[in-house]
């Protein structure tokens, strides 16, 4: 085959990036740190933090096996500390790291717990909050009991029973009042029994002494006829607002009293009273099941308010974020979500609810948390949304690269298909999420144009979609509607071909279940964002026909738009010769099978042309991979290696190299040639449904069941590169080792060769060492510079030598060497020494341990989860230390052997001392004596 003579363009090697998509959110609490930088989201029993500007994963909490019932965030530790409650009942505190990880970590560290609180309720803990100095913390739980923890000190100082139904709401006020001789602390907590309740928390009676007694609250506000779920107050304690699942949000004068009775003392009645409670001052209808409220700061510049104004905002079941003005009761502004509403949800409001609210002062702010596990992020200053995380895809089915620009020299958006009728669109720079509507049902196919700017896709709903980028690049709008398949679209092709004018897209294919294959012309579509129609346009089907007997899978177009491949459950790859004549003033199509593929034993999942050559390739439910010929249609090559179903196949290296992904969740690369797989890149946990290519094949985006997109990088060079300095390294290693030999210099050559791994170089230096004809006098091993170094020999490096040791005992012929730097380590260290260097040597952290904390999961009574052993190459098995046990069972039963094979030498030679003995005056001689005579 062509381009087969330059190996220089074969791609070796992809490393996973740390950017990948990754699921970030389940359903749970979310926080967002002050300065607006990391984003701490709950996935069942761990905790994400991730860094909100990149995407990129900071840390991960991995919990007691119990599901994460709420979170909060403290400040009196420097970094702050991240405060966690379990199912069980448990509260713990992990302190955040100070910064980011390196660029080049794909996995998160994982935090350890610095104090953990066990059986902090008796019943699940539902909310929590920490006060503004962040020296307390609140919990409240099911069974209606909020306790006050003092952070620093771990223990409780406020114990608050009373309330009718579970704690639906926390608030700590702290207001500072200018002229108050106290400061007031308060804390408001709101409960299913609708009511709000005030407590004191400098009242004596309800400080814990003993087991606690249960404290009448301050004041009972009394409005709300169902589940309060938010309360806020102002910076000075004067106003309050409340809001609940009775669709209203109530505004409170909480310094109501205090005026009362500052008035009445004015007026000569002696000392101020306080008469009645806080007052209700407005009721603001929200018409909707508020989910949660907050008030903002009175600088805030809000669109459609000026400053100065007391506003709050306020998410519900509706799934849209609502701003008030609060002292008059009026609506400023509403914001909704990005694109729209997946209507293939039956209970719409129901999956866009809005759970939660959270206002980020460093961008003026809304953040707004889904019930649909989106997070959207919204400007106040032009009450719009300016950023969406999806926090999680669900089965991701097909992936496809795409630019907004014609211009653009990188790919800007990367579109994914997943179990849903909405479109993801990644921007590659920032993961930023816009959601493309329009579907009416699961989309379960994408294809995109020569330039990489039109967008297909085939749905459920029995249609297929052509989108175009809008005018301002932030987004792709639907400018076609391909109607009349009577089954599902489960593959599209798009033309590749540019015209004189570098446009593609001129028709398009799309197969179906019901078996046929339609081809549609789009001349009529604008090829200029500019010009794009207001409502779709619908094309017009030039060609339908029945290829297949069963469902048709893929679909593919050589470059030059002649040829068109299909792959189907019926186990064929069927070649068409395709026509198309736009020059008179109606296009023509016209599609003739040129071919037959047969030799795939299941059905064919994906078919692929070569852009290089006249071939197309094509991936099987029966583990193999073929490579057909465009002349005859026969297999040339057979390439097996996947344990499953191989689902995807595509070219590389300018048709040297193929890439697949399977159901057994990995992708490999493989050189055609010699039809042997060069890397396996294994980062999926479930079946890889999806592979995306850049143009300039530098990049991979493999997608699938496990909800991951991951990112490979050609690593090619890079790799290469580190061999190089490696290889630099050890020449430069060696040269070093040589001269200290030279110069006699034995510590620095025995260290250097463990700090090589080199247990040969250290064999032969002992060997030369011990052997010589003139040993020192008084040394153990042959040389008194030696004994020394083996009396000083740091405690890692003992270990090291020791397995060295271990391993030459093994031997019979290296044996004596071992047994003699044995004898010469035990006569110069004592055993304490040995065994703390063996304590010393297992704490430090290796490649295992850090990534045995990925994968291991601590369990409740010290029981950990089975996980598959970790393949080792041959310098990571020496490297690794080991303990003192591990070392004994080596060392002891092949030290028995040979002193037992010594002692049956030793036992061999007596008797042949016996049989000279006889030889010289026995038997034998006495006969010589006779024979003489």
């Amino acid at each position: 085959m062509k381009g087969q003579s330059s190996r220089k363009a074969l791609k070796t090697s992809f490393r996973a990036s740390p950017r990948s998509i990754r699921p970030i959110y389940t359903g749970g609490p979310v926080l967002l740190t002050k300065d607006g930088q990391w984003l701490i989201t709950t996935m069942g029993e761990e905790v994400l933090v991730t860094e909100v500007k990149t995407g990129l994963a900071i840390a991960k909490v991995r919990g007691d096996s119990t599901s994460i019932t709420s979170l909060a965030l403290s400040y009196h530790t420097e970094p702050p500390t991240l405060i966690t409650a379990h199912s069980s009942m448990t509260i713990r505190y992990y302190p955040l790291p100070s910064s980011a990880p390196a660029s080049n970590t794909t996995k998160p560290p994982l935090l350890t717990y610095s104090r953990a609180l066990s059986r902090a309720h008796s019943a699940p803990i539902l909310v929590s909050a920490v006060s503004p100095d962040s020296t307390l913390l609140a919990t409240g739980s099911s069974d209606g009991v909020v306790k006050v923890w003092d952070l620093e000190g771990g223990y409780v100082t406020h114990l608050f029973r009373g309330h009718g139904g579970p704690v639906s709401a926390l608030h700590f006020n702290f207001p500072i009042i200018e002229g108050e001789e106290r400061r007031r602390m308060e804390l408001m907590t709101g409960s299913t029994d609708a009511r709000v309740r005030v407590f004191d928390l400098r009242d004596a009676s309800a400080r814990v002494v003993g087991g606690g007694n249960a404290v009448k609250p301050k004041a009972i506000l009394e409005g709300h006829v169902s589940v309060v779920r938010g309360i806020d107050t102002t910076p000075d304690g004067k106003w309050a607002v409340t809001g609940g699942r009775d669709k209203v949000v109530l505004v409170w004068d909480m310094l109501f009293a205090d005026s009362v009775g500052q008035s009445s003392k004015k007026a000569g009645k002696g000392k101020a009273t306080a008469v009645g409670g806080p007052k209700l001052v407005q009721t603001i209808i929200a018409q909707e099941q508020i989910e949660s409220l907050g008030l903002l700061p009175l600088e805030e510049n809000v669109a459609g308010s000026s400053k100065g104004r007391l506003l709050c905002h306020t998410g519900g079941d509706s799934g849209i974020v609502r701003v008030w003005d609060v002292l008059k009761g009026k609506e400023i502004g509403t914001i909704t979500g990005v694109e729209g509403v997946d209507e293939a949800e039956v209970d719409e409001d129901e999956q866009r609810g809005v759970l939660n609210v959270i206002y980020e002062s460093t961008t003026s702010s809304l953040v707004s948390i889904h019930a649909d596990q989106n997070i959207i992020f919204h400007s106040l200053s032009s009450l719009q949304p300016i950023r969406q995380i999806v926090g999680f895809n669900d089965e991701i089915v097909d992936s496809i690269f795409l630019n907004s620009t014609a211009s653009s020299s990188t790919h800007s958006h990367l579109a994914l298909a997943t179990n849903s009728a909405l479109i993801r669109l990644y921007s590659t720079s920032t993961f930023d999420v816009r959601l493309l509507s329009g579907h009416k049902d699961m989309v379960l196919c994408l294809d995109k144009s020569a330039d990489h700017r039109w967008l297909v896709s085939g749905s459920k709903d029995k249609t297929a979609r052509v989108w175009a980028p809008t005018p301002d690049g932030k987004g792709w709008k639907c400018i076609a509607i391909c109607e009349g398949h009577a089954e599902s679209i489960g593959a599209v092709a798009l033309s590749r071909k540019l015209d004189e004018k570098g446009r593609s897209g001129r028709f398009l294919f799309t197969a179906s279940q019901d078996r046929t294959i339609k081809m549609w012309d789009l001349t009529s579509l604008p090829f200029d964002s500019e010009e794009l129609p207001e409502e779709p346009i619908k094309p017009r089907s030039m060609v339908t026909l029945r290829v297949h007997e069963k469902d048709i899978n893929s679909l593919d177009l050589s470059p030059n738009d002649k040829f068109l491949a299909s792959g189907s459950q019926d186990k064929l790859v069927k070649i068409f010769h395709v026509d198309f004549d736009a020059t008179s003033g109606s296009a023509s199509g016209s599609l003739r099978l040129a071919g037959t593929c047969k030799g795939h034993r299941r059905g064919v999942w994906s078919v692929k042309f070569s852009r290089t050559d006249r071939v197309v390739a094509s991936a099987a439910n029966d583990k193999t991979i073929r490579l057909w010929s465009l002349d005859d249609f026969s297999c040339l090559k057979t390439f097996e290696g996947h344990t499953n179903a191989v689902l995807r196949v595509d070219f590389l290296s300018h048709g040297m190299q193929l890439i697949t992904s399977a159901r057994d969740g990995l992708v490999k690369l493989w050189n055609i040639k010699d039809e042997q797989c060069v890397k396996t890149l294994d980062n999926h946990e479930d079946q890889v449904w999806a592979l995306a290519i850049s143009s300039d094949e530098k990049t991979i985006v493999s997608a699938g069941s496990d909800s991951v997109a991951t990112f490979w990088e050609d690593s090619t060079e890079i790799e290469q590169a580190e061999k190089n300095e490696a290889l630099v390294k050890a020449v430069q290693s060696e040269q070093d080792f040589t001269n200290y030999i030279v110069l006699k210099d034995f510590r620095r050559a025995i260290l250097l060769a463990l700090s090589m791994s080199q247990p040969g170089r250290l064999l032969h230096l002992f060997r030369t060492i011990i052997t010589s004809p003139e040993p020192a006098v008084g040394s153990i091993i042959g040389s008194n510079e030696v004994d020394e170094v083996l009396r000083t020999l740091p405690g890692l490096d003992l270990v090291r030598l020791l397995k060295f040791i271990r391993d030459w005992n093994s031997n019979a012929k290296t044996s004596p060497i071992a047994q003699t730097i044995l004898n010469a380590i035990f006569k110069l260290r004592s055993h304490e020494d040995i065994l703390l260097a063996f304590e010393s040597a297992n704490k430090l952290p290796t490649l295992d341990s850090i990534e045995d904390d990925d994968e291991e999961e601590q369990q409740p009574g010290g029981e950990t989860e089975e996980k598959k052993p970790k393949k080792q190459s041959k310098d990571e098995r020496i490297a690794a230390p080991i303990s003192i046990k591990e070392l004994l069972d080596g060392l002891i039963p092949y030290s028995e052997r040979h002193f037992g094979r010594i002692d049956k030498l030793v036992q061999d030679s007596y008797m042949l001392d016996y049989v000279l003995g006889e030889m010289d005056g026995g038997i034998f001689g006495g006969e010589i004596m006779d024979i003489d005579n």
